[in-house]
């Protein structure tokens, strides 16, 4: 299906998408403070799905059967596998640098596009695919941390993974749901992973004792994991599958361009260091995007 030129109202959205998705590293972050990165994830996902829940009836209606098996991988490659890798990286990744390094998702959409669903690349898109693995890998080499030079690439790799279960989520969106409506794929596939996760949250999980034991830190600590979730998970899912239907899943993912300018900046706001190594590193990065989407 050929994709239509985005629109002044497009483009306004990707910025205020930048804007929220941006954020959620940072946010990520905070709430390691407190929980650890399982719990994060977990609550994240059953978080979600409970503030959807006003909207669960009217929209699984409107789901057949045979449509349940891709959107549950919509839900699984879309948020609850990111959910759990993103935290993680973040255990040993600075936010911004996780959020520089989501900046991949662009050529991880364009690399699923290729290999799974035969959409014949150019030269261009394959240089480009080269030139932003090499800046990712030198972008994760030369960032200041905590850790060896050699721990920030194993970590970055999950960021990595995370960028290509978006990538994957984008591209099923784009071929298969195009005529459903935006919410109905938010609601459906984030119900499809996000109630077990609300439930092994609250008793498994070990969030009550996690909170109870933190005491007024523990219920900041939830107050950024639910803008979190919220923010950066529901709403930021449901414009951005918007946002796939109008124009498309490639241009859809150059929210990725504008995410990193705002992680680092969150980043900065809170002391993380920086090298000056990073902006040719980020450059190549995003000369790669831009390659990647050459027609």
């Amino acid at each position: 299906m050929l994709e239509r030129r985005p629109t002044v109202v497009d483009f306004l959205t990707l910025l205020g998408l930048s804007l929220i998705w941006g954020t959620s590293y940072i946010l990520i972050k905070y709430g390691l403070t407190v929980f650890s990165a399982q719990q994060i994830a977990v609550l994240r996902l059953g978080l979600s799905a409970l503030a959807l829940s006003p909207f669960a009836l009217t929209h699984l209606r409107r789901i057949r059967l045979r449509q349940l098996p891709p959107l549950l991988l919509v839900g699984l490659t879309g948020t609850a596998i990111p959910s759990f890798l993103f935290p993680i990286a973040q255990t040993h990744l600075s936010s911004s640098l996780t959020g520089m390094l989501s900046s991949l998702t662009p050529l991880c959409t364009f690399l699923v596009a290729w290999l799974v669903f035969r959409n014949r690349p150019v030269k261009e898109q394959v240089i480009g695919l080269v030139v932003g693995l090499l800046g990712a890998v030198l972008l994760a080499y030369v960032t200041p941390g905590e850790g060896t030079q050699r721990s920030q690439l194993a970590y970055a790799g999950l960021v990595l993974g995370a960028c290509f279960c978006y990538g994957t989520s984008a591209n099923l969106v784009a071929h298969y749901f195009r005529q459903l409506p935006s919410l109905t794929i938010t609601v459906t596939s984030f119900f499809l992973v996000g109630l077990p996760a609300l439930i092994y949250a609250f008793t498994l999980g070990g969030v009550v004792p996690t909170l109870a034991a933190a005491g007024t830190e523990g219920w900041w600590a939830l107050g950024y994991v639910t803008i979190l979730a919220v923010g950066s998970t529901v709403l930021a899912s449901f414009v951005f599958f918007r946002l796939v239907q109008r124009s498309g899943a490639v241009f859809a993912s150059t929210v990725s361009y504008l995410i990193p300018v705002v992680a680092l900046l969150w980043g900065l706001v809170d002391n993380e260091r920086f090298a000056l190594l990073q902006l040719p590193a980020i450059g190549l990065v995003l000369m790669g995007v831009f390659l990647s989407k050459r027609k």
